[in-house]
């Protein structure tokens, strides 16, 4: 996921505004960066065949402090992973939309539901499925010939906390509003994949184990 930005810290919905990481943000992701990110660490380099990226400047900001020596031809800036159209709700917070909506006679019997009813002049959950829907077939067309461990297949996304959480949904064949409840931190990694080794089984690790350290023994030393 993206780093934080300030919209993010003030719980203000962030879509197709262009805005930056905040310093914080930047730190967040390079930390992570050196932590988990290298020659046989929880996200290998060598591993990613290709990487899909909201084309939003955080998004492309959290992109190459994670892999600053990137190859140009293994990324995709594509609108398919960008952050949900909030159209009208652009910049505000949820409650600032809720009571907007109140006050013109909506939502009388339920309160406003994103997943369920999407956003006033952008995106429905009809138009995310959709665009999401076609992501997979593309990720799952370039992993498909391996899933028995060929050569490493990996693919990295780099973008926004709605829009994954609604990502993770759709990959293991759930709608939109499947109640489904996830927690993605700003500059989080989380891993899908497939369960014994099959394409038609997307599952979610739920725990991860990270890559074995070499020995000091194993490194030269005494």
């Amino acid at each position: 996921m993206v780093g934080e930005t300030q919209w993010a810290k003030c719980g203000r919905f962030t879509g197709t505004t262009d805005i930056e990481l905040t310093k914080g943000g930047a730190a967040q992701v390079s930390s992570a960066a050196v932590s988990l990110v290298g020659t046989d660490k929880f996200l290998d380099p060598s591993r990613l065949v290709h990487n899909f990226v909201s084309p939003r400047k955080r998004a492309r900001q959290t992109f190459e402090l994670l892999l600053p020596h990137f190859q140009e031809e293994k990324v995709t800036f594509t609108e398919d992973i960008a952050e949900w159209n909030y159209g009208d709700y652009e910049g505000l917070d949820a409650g600032e939309i809720r009571d907007s909506r109140k006050k013109r006679g909506l939502d009388r019997e339920t309160e406003w539901d994103i997943w369920r009813d999407g956003c006033e002049g952008g995106e429905s959950r009809q138009q995310v499925t959709e665009r999401l829907d076609r992501l997979i077939s593309q990720i799952r067309d370039i992993q498909k010939p391996y899933m028995n461990g060929e050569k490493p297949v990996d693919v990295l996304l780099v973008a926004h906390g709605l829009i994954l959480r609604c990502f993770v949904k759709r990959w293991l064949g759930f709608s939109v509003d499947f109640p489904l409840q996830m927690i993605l931190a700003p500059g989080a990694i989380a891993v899908l994949s497939y369960k014994n080794n099959n394409i038609n089984e997307p599952a979610l690790h739920v725990g991860m184990a990270f890559p074995a350290m070499a020995s000091t023994e194993e490194e030269g030393g005494s």
